[in-house]
């Protein structure tokens, strides 16, 4: 099978500008893509706006955490309750009505408690730092987060980037080089098939708001598959199901590449989420907290949604969360259900990618992929998309536009992937 050029009309705005290898496929007209890319992307009227932007909390030499500071590596040395007895710097505080929310609950959590920018204008070493402090993940794998949201949804002259929607005049340097919609811009990071969050397709472009329904599906899976626990083959089961569930409803469906980022994002609930990471245990209790999610029969699914925060009496996962350990279970995730990529012509039509480069071939990872094959795809995939805050424009300097290979290539030295030269301005 073969994307169609109907196919690239629907994609041209996200995914598929992004990323060269989408201009290659059969029956793709190139011509397309500058002069379609927002042909589907809805733009936001209104993202909300506090004035009184303070950063992230500081760090003080009683609250240290992991000592993950001004985006540099932290010990890495977990189990340690977040956050700290005392630490009124880090307390919950619920967000107000100024404050931007997205897709991501761990995120939202963070900015509750002040780890990241109250106000959801955060910045990459507040991301690096934060998921080190926070959840331990590694510093390699902190750093590729942050990066490929960047690259992706926010501004890489200004290193910051809106946790939601489009924020553009408080992101950018130069606003008028192009839109920065924030981890709500679909397909970039976000993407369908999301654990509790509608396709961008289904929901007149809310991707980002706590679903009821969806989180009580996911609850049946637990139950159905792992007594209640939120566990790999729970994750593995309902990532399964989300997908056919795109597939037969969404005409719009497309799950690219970079969609392997939502089995690193399913595994965070069972390897960050428990207190003690993967030492404790997923349970209900854990998710509500992390997701919002309170029991309510009036609601949709029987479950509204509150502001996120880190459970009481938590305490972080006690070996750092590595680039290894995430893309293992990315492979685990997915080779329990194996998924094609591609997207929907129309519903359940589906047209898989004939992708030209990585371990993708015929539309999906081959049997023989190992962790680290998928790490360099997402290496790849981090250091080929044009940046947002670059979008109207492709005379930029080679080293602007290599901005995430400066950030990417320290932590990927003995990763064995191949690495592009370093061109970045510093």
């Amino acid at each position: 099978m073969h994307i169609t050029s109907s196919l690239l009309l629907l994609f041209s705005a996200t995914t598929a500008w992004g990323y060269g290898w989408v201009a290659g496929q059969a029956g793709v007209d190139p011509s397309l893509l500058n002069a379609r890319r927002y042909a589907n992307q809805k733009r936001q009227s209104s993202c909300p706006f506090n004035p009184d932007h303070k950063g992230a909390a500081p760090y003080s030499d009683s609250y240290r955490y992991t000592g993950a500071k001004n985006g540099v590596p932290g010990n890495g040395q977990g189990g340690i309750k977040v956050p700290a007895d005392g630490d009124t710097a880090h307390a919950y505080t619920a967000p107000g009505p100024n404050d931007i929310r997205g897709p991501c609950p761990g995120l939202n959590a963070a900015a509750n408690h002040n780890f990241l920018s109250h106000d959801g204008i955060v910045t990459f070493s507040e991301l690096v730092d934060a998921q080190q402090n926070v959840y331990n993940v590694g510093y390699d794998l902190a750093v590729l987060l942050a990066t490929l949201g960047i690259v992706a949804d926010g501004d890489v002259v200004t290193g910051k980037l809106s946790i939601a929607c489009d924020a553009t005049s408080r992101t950018a340097l130069l606003p008028l080089l192009g839109s920065q919609p924030g981890l709500n811009g679909h397909n970039k990071f976000e993407g369908d098939t999301s654990l509790t969050r509608n396709d961008y397709f289904l929901a007149n472009g809310d991707n980002y708001s706590f679903n009821g329904t969806l989180f009580a599906a996911m609850k049946t899976v637990a139950d159905r598959v792992s007594g209640g626990n939120f566990d790999r083959n729970t994750l593995a089961a309902y990532r399964s199901q989300r997908y056919d569930e795109s597939v037969q409803q969404n005409p719009n469906f497309f799950f690219g590449p970079l969609s392997l980022l939502l089995y690193g994002a399913a595994s965070f609930l069972y390897e960050l989420f428990p207190s003690y990471g993967n030492q404790g245990t997923p349970d209900l209790a854990t998710m509500k907290s992390f997701f919002g999610a309170v029991e309510d029969s009036s609601a949709p699914g029987g479950w509204r949604h509150v502001p996120e925060r880190i459970p009481d009496n938590w305490f972080s996962r006690r070996a750092p969360y590595t680039n290894n350990d995430v893309t293992i279970e990315i492979l685990a995730l997915y080779t329990a259900y194996p998924k094609l990529f591609g997207g929907n012509v129309g519903t359940n039509n589906f047209d898989a990618l004939q992708t030209p480069f990585g371990i993708i071939a015929d539309g999906k990872l081959p049997d023989a992929a190992t962790a680290s094959d998928v790490l360099c795809l997402l290496y790849q995939l981090g250091t080929m998309a044009v940046p947002s805050s670059l979008s109207t424009v492709t005379d930029i300097t080679g080293a602007l536009l290599n901005w995430s290979v400066g950030k990417l290539n320290p932590v990927f030295q003995n990763a064995g992937c191949a690495l592009k030269p370093d061109q970045t301005l510093g």
